[in-house]
C-alpha cells in the first residue's frame, strides 16, 4: 500500500478513508490517487467514535495515532473521560483497524498527541480546573507513553494549573524536535498561561515564550503546535484567529 500523507487520516478518523484508487481518474481532477471509503477507521467492541483530539502519523508512515475522547455525547465536552474507562489513545493500521490501545483511566480531557522519531507517544489533558472532579488528580499534565503505553515521563503537577516549570494550564498540544526538544503549547483558554514551554530530552524546563495578548509572541488560546521539516515552530494562536511561526529559540 503506497504511504498516505497525514491529511488522508485525518479525514479517515472523521468517518471516511482516502484510499489509493485504481480507478481511471477524471480529467479535472487526475492529480488525486485517492477515492473516499466511507466507515474506515473499525473500533473494537462495538465501541463508538468519540470526539477526535487530534491524529499524527507513525514514524513508519503506515500507522497512524489517535486520540479520541471515549465515548461520551456532546452533554459532556470538555469532560468525556473522566468516568470512562476505554483507552483514549489508539493505533490504527492502513486498514483502519486499531492495532494498539491506552490510557484508559488516565485522562479527563485529552487534547493533543504528537509521536517522537523513537515511536514514543505524547498526549495532552487540556482539562480545565472546573471540570476536574473533587480529589481527582488528573489533568494540566502531558505524559510519554512508550509505543506499547508504558508510562516514561510525565510533564506537570497531576490536577494543578499553574505557571512555573513543572505546571500548566489545560495544556493544549505537544510537539517533539528531531532532536528529542518538547514543545508545549499552554494552554487551552484565553487567559491563561499563553506560553510555548520548552523542555529538553530528560524533562527538564529549558525556557518560555508567550503571554496574553493579540501582538507578536502573544496568545489568545494555544489550540496547536507543530514542526516543520525546517525545526520551525508552529502555533496555533486560536482566538487570534492566526498561526505564528518561531525558531526553536522563540
Amino acid at each position: 500500500m503506497s504511504i498516505l500523507r497525514p491529511a488522508v487520516w485525518i479525514a479517515a478518523l472523521l468517518g471516511i478513508a482516502l484510499i489509493a484508487s485504481t480507478e481511471p481518474a477524471v480529467a479535472q481532477n487526475s492529480s488525486n490517487p485517492y477515492a473516499m471509503v466511507d466507515g474506515w477507521a473499525k473500533l473494537p467492541g462495538g465501541r463508538e467514535m468519540g470526539a477526535v483530539g487530534k491524529t499524527t502519523v507513525d514514524p513508519d508512515g503506515r500507522h497512524i495515532w489517535a486520540v479520541i475522547r471515549c465515548d461520551a455525547g456532546a452533554e459532556r465536552f470538555g469532560s468525556e473521560c473522566a468516568d470512562s474507562d476505554l483507552d483514549p489513545v489508539l493505533k490504527f493500521d492502513p486498514d483502519g483497524n486499531v492495532v494498539e490501545s491506552f490510557g484508559s483511566g488516565m485522562f479527563i480531557w485529552p487534547h493533543g498527541i504528537d509521536v517522537d522519531s523513537d515511536g514514543n507517544v505524547w498526549v495532552t489533558d487540556a482539562v480545565s480546573s472546573e471540570n476536574i472532579p473533587e480529589g481527582d488528580e488528573r489533568g494540566h499534565q502531558v505524559i510519554k507513553f512508550s509505543p506499547r503505553g508504558e508510562v516514561l515521563m510525565t510533564l506537570g503537577t497531576a490536577g494543578e494549573e499553574g505557571s512555573g516549570p513543572n505546571h500548566f494550564t489545560s495544556p493544549s498540544d505537544v510537539a517533539v524536535a528531531e532532536n528529542g526538544d518538547v514543545f508545549i503549547a499552554d494552554g487551552h483558554n484565553n487567559v491563561g498561561n499563553n506560553r510555548v514551554a520548552k523542555y529538553n530530552p530528560r524533562g527538564e524546563f529549558v525556557m518560555s515564550w508567550g503571554e496574553t495578548g493579540y501582538g507578536p509572541s502573544e496568545f489568545r488560546a494555544l489550540h496547536a503546535i507543530a514542526i516543520d521539516a525546517s525545526g520551525r515552530v508552529f502555533v496555533g494562536d486560536r482566538s487570534n484567529s492566526r498561526i505564528q511561526i518561531f525558531d526553536q529559540q522563540g
